[in-house]
């Protein structure tokens, strides 16, 4: 069936009959709509990470590096080994007066916050994270509350368990609106040189930034009001404070970056994020087929976060961690455009300080409206039925979200819920490598004028939205440049939505959609209409919206090339009260929206009967095959994504692993090493469980144990998991004792001499980690396995710690070893597991020659590490 929509004769759906028009897609039988409401998604969760994923497809993008760290297993307890780290209940009521009793526990909260930021996150990583644990009961909050300390897991006693209770404060509602009324004004909330619109998607209950101020705001920042402080915080990012123009153009599909002459280099480090922004031009405007040149704007339609794998300081350019999605064209018209508007727009790109490594588990959010005050007077008293199936704003003032992610990277989002927000439920902005999953989410009192509302996903890069229900909300989102993200396994009651904006390269897979009849703009009470200005239409939507360009350019643009549609249980009850109809039935086909017929990659937009589309609304059961939608490939696996995903019904558990055993401890490690386990599907890994609590995850048959506490005994068991998710039964346990905490060591390898295996190039010399420099560093060749460096401490030393500063190119399986000649080795450590950042190793061992050796490659690139330091004292003891 290589049509995309057939022609179709009428179908009885209700009593009284639904005529179906010849271009509506192939229906299947109709069946009963879905329950109005529904709990978060029950559907087994299998293996999201990278153990379980499908190579890339050839002729596909590559989505299999989205998600938290590029398809890391999510962190499973919070391990810094400072107990001050760890903020518990009793902890947060006694030293932080945060208690689940009514009284406003929001500056005892940014108080906790801003403590671990500043006295826990210079020594926390990915593998050792601080946390904050929040008691049961509902928490009063009247401020938006910055998560802004890396390494930080925020968790509650369980969804419904802990309810953060959002109720805006005067200084933290919104006190400019349109001159209608109807939404909040962001031109009009200004300070100084500041405008609201650079808080853009606006203010939350919790957020995922930076409060950092670029130098050139501080006397605004100063002299703001307490309700204007947030229009500088995180102005260190805003490309027109702190970006760098170029010198020449970089075509799509390379990784180097030409800077101008006078950039300052030394704002560029290896490992950083770089946002990358192209100049808008006339002909780019054309590409979309947008021919009214009043909707042209200077801005940067195309953007994206990269991280740097390489800073040339002399040559004044920059390679980034994968090619360019886009033309990065020197400025508007170097494209041989004319000038918009008469003025020249220059792209830039931007050193990011992003904030990493958070996490948000087991919580509920939500924004109670009873006897909120009215700006224009009054009060609001709030009903969530009413707010059903109702897309106007009810409260504009009060349009805040429940998070937001903004300069946000390798953050996730794990069994939240949340319970009417303000606006959006979750909101995403200039953000990398997002994780949200088994999360619920249900209504907002704002889902009009302005665009509110929304489960949204803007401006957001390599990230995964997984096993997630949403329900009375206005759509979920992939917009404004979004590319390489994954929606999969999700049960959404609103639209798979390219909202517009030059979004490419995502996919959705395995969802269920079932939109209903009232789920329409037209249906709205009050201050109605849509993100870009317009009025509501009198069209309803349907399970998939496209972007198309003439409609979309006033405020972002068209979608973009090659979103994937495959797989998705799709429907739409196209009658008031009546059945739901199939849409896009074929399971097994690739809709690529926006995609050229013979090429996927390259942009094509959508067109009817000969014309560009201007809005997807009237065209929603055309038949694009071959006309923006390329439909000429199937796959019979069930996923674009996954190597296994549950859906084929099994239910057969893996064997038991065998031999559980300890090969090795230290003061604060256990290492431990099974034998593996068997499966009809095939093991996809396996979880690790300290004390009966699931620990870890680890791809192969042996795991080390970090950051425990001296002379302590902990019991492990092993248990393996398959593709559908089911687990084994436990292996045989072990006991293991961590040995007593050494004496304080002194730092023996600084300055001498160091040799290795191979560089990458002039300037990456082994010497180079062992300077006392975290700006200078060793790097491999490229692409090599095994590959070492070794450091002469001049004379035998008991050696007691290691410490490993990595650069982006880190080791996941490596060695610790020592000598007494340098040519017979010794290991005093091991581990496959390795996820670079900082790796703070307890060890036992002599010798006057350490060497770390690796033999399997965190990335595609080689090892490199910006310090390698060996602690101990001179002599064996």
């Amino acid at each position: 069936m290589p049509l995309l929509l057939r022609s179709l004769t009428v179908l009885a759906v209700t009593a009284s009959a639904l005529t179906v028009q010849p271009e509506r897609p192939a229906l299947a039988q109709a069946f009963a709509p879905p329950p109005a409401t529904a709990p978060a998604a029950t559907t087994a969760v299998p293996d999201l990470t990278s153990a379980n994923r499908r190579a890339p497809v050839a002729g596909l993008p590559d989505w299999s590096k989205a998600g938290y760290r590029g398809g890391a297993a999510l962190p499973t307890a919070a391990t810094h080994p400072d107990p001050a780290c760890h903020i518990a209940p009793a902890r947060l009521a006694s030293q932080y007066g945060v208690r689940a009793d009514g009284t406003d526990a929001t500056t005892g909260l940014q108080a906790a916050i801003d403590a671990i930021r500043t006295t826990c996150t210079p020594t926390a990583s990915y593998s050792s994270l601080s946390s904050i644990t929040l008691p049961a009961g509902k928490i009063l909050v009247t401020r938006q509350l910055a998560l802004d300390a890396d390494y930080l897991l925020l968790k509650g006693a369980g969804m419904g368990q802990t309810v953060l209770s959002f109720r805006p404060d005067l200084n933290t509602r919104y006190d400019a609106l349109t001159p209608d009324g109807g939404d909040w004004d962001e031109d009009g909330m200004v300070h100084g040189a500041g405008k609201g619109g650079w808080t853009w998607p606006g203010r939350g209950l919790l957020r995922v930034q930076t409060r950092d101020v670029h130098t050139k705001y501080a006397a605004d920042y100063a002299s703001a009001p307490a309700n204007r402080k947030d229009l500088f915080e995180g102005s260190v990012n805003q490309h027109w404070a702190g970006g760098v123009p170029l010198r020449e153009s970089s075509a799509i599909g390379t990784t180097q970056i030409k800077l101008a002459l006078n950039a300052d280099m030394t704002r560029f480090k290896v490992g950083g994020y770089l946002w990358v922004g192209a100049a808008n031009s006339v002909k780019f405007y054309q590409q979309q087929t947008v021919t009214d040149t009043s909707r042209y704007l200077n801005q940067h339609m195309r953007q994206q976060v990269f991280q740097l794998t390489a800073v040339d300081t002399a040559g004044k350019n920059l390679t980034i961690d994968k090619p360019l999605e886009y033309d990065l064209p020197l400025n508007s018209t170097s494209d041989g455009s004319a000038a918009i508007g008469g003025t020249t727009y220059v792209s830039r790109v931007t050193p990011l300080k992003m904030v990493q490594g958070v996490g948000i588990e087991d919580l509920t959010l939500t924004q109670d409206m009873t006897g909120m005050p009215k700006l224009g007077g009054g009060t609001y008293n709030l009903n969530k039925a009413d707010a059903k199936a109702n897309y106007g704003n009810m409260a504009p003032e009060y349009s805040q979200h429940g998070i937001v992610l903004k300069w946000a990277a390798n953050v996730w989002i794990r069994r939240v819920g949340t319970d009417m927000t303000g606006s959006h439920a979750v909101v995403t902005e200039n953000a990398k490598n997002i994780q949200v999953q088994e999360s619920s989410f249900d209504g907002s009192w704002n889902k009009g004028k302005g665009g509110n509302g929304y489960f949204r996903g803007s401006r957001v890069w390599d990230s995964l939205y997984a096993y997630n229900t949403s329900r009375n909300l206005r759509h979920f989102t992939f917009q404004w440049s979004a590319s390489n993200n994954v929606a999969i396994g999700n049960d959404f009651d609103s639209d798979l939505n390219l909202h517009g904006g030059w979004e490419r390269r995502n996919l959705f897979e395995n969802n269920k959609v079932a939109v209903p009849f009232e789920h329409a703009s037209k249906n709205c009470r009050a201050n109605c209409g849509e993100e870009g200005g317009g009025g509501p239409d009198d069209s309803t939507w349907w399970p998939i919206w496209w972007a198309a360009g003439p409609k979309a350019a006033k405020w972002s643009g068209s979608s973009g090339p090659q979103n994937v549609v495959y797989n998705n249980e799709l429907s739409k009850q196209t009658t008031q009260g009546g059945s739901y109809q199939s849409y896009y039935p074929d399971r097994q086909r690739l809709y690529q929206f926006g995609s050229s017929t013979t090429n996927a990659g390259a942009f094509q937009h959508l067109v009817r009967n000969g014309s560009t589309i201007l809005d997807w609304a009237g065209n929603e059961t055309a038949d694009f095959t071959n006309s923006g939608v390329n439909a000429s490939r199937t796959d019979t696996t069930g996923s674009l994504f996954l190597r296994g995903t549950g859906s084929g019904g099994d239910t057969t558990a893996p064997s038991v692993p065998g031999s559980l055993r300890t090969t090795g401890t230290t003061s604060n490690s256990v290492s431990l090493a099974w034998n593996p386990s068997t499966d009809n599907m095939g093991v996809t890994g396996y979880a690790i469980y300290r004390n009966g609590t699931e620990v870890a995850t680890a791809s192969g048959t042996a795991y080390t144990d970090a950051g425990l506490t001296p002379a302590t005994g902990y019991s492990y068991t092993v248990k393996a998991r398959d593709a559908a998710g089911n687990l084994s039964g436990a292996s045989n346990a072990v006991t293991a004792t961590t040995q007593p905490g050494s004496t304080t060591a002194t730092l023996l390898s600084r300055g001498k001499p160091a040799t290795a295996s191979s560089i990458e190039g002039a300037g990456f010399e082994a010497s180079r980690a062992v300077d006392g420099s975290t700006t200078t560093r060793w790097a491999s060749v490229e692409g090599r396995d095994p590959e070492w460096i070794t450091v002469d401490l001049g004379t035998t030393a008991s050696i007691t710690r290691i410490r490993l500063n990595w650069e982006a190119a880190y080791g996941k399986a490596y060695k610790i070893q020592t000598s007494a000649n340098g040519t017979t080795w010794t290991d005093i450590f091991a581990t496959t597991t390795g996820n670079g950042a900082i790796d703070d190793l307890t060890v036992s061992g002599s010798g006057r020659y350490v060497r770390l050796y690796g033999t399997a490659r965190g990335t595609t690139y080689g090892y490199s590490l910006w310090e390698f330091e060996v602690f101990g004292t001179n002599g064996v003891r």
